[in-house]
């Protein structure tokens, strides 16, 4: 399993839009084959920050659900998005 937390800065004006634009990228997320979890957490004291926590077993990024969402929110975020790989042990 691949574990992922993917740290994400947005533009105070477009925390709104990523945060929708990322809702529908969940959705569609969390019924793939092989998706364990997928959290999106927000900052309380900045908006701006987030972390998206995603397990899944592979192929995630060529969905075209993820592929639509990274191109939507590209020029919403301020800084590059940065991701952790990670191993998950368990579950299984």
């Amino acid at each position: 399993m691949l574990v992922a937390p993917i740290h994400v800065r947005v533009y105070p004006e477009n925390a709104d839009a990523f945060i929708a634009e990322t809702r529908e990228n969940h959705g569609a997320s969390i019924n793939e084959p092989g998706n364990h979890r997928f959290d999106v957490l927000q900052t309380p004291d900045d908006p701006t920050r987030l972390v998206l926590y995603e397990a899944y077993v592979s192929g995630h990024k060529k969905t075209a659900h993820y592929l639509n969402w990274r191109e939507a929110v590209a020029n919403m975020m301020a800084e590059p998005r940065r991701g952790e790989s990670m191993n998950g042990p368990f579950p299984v």
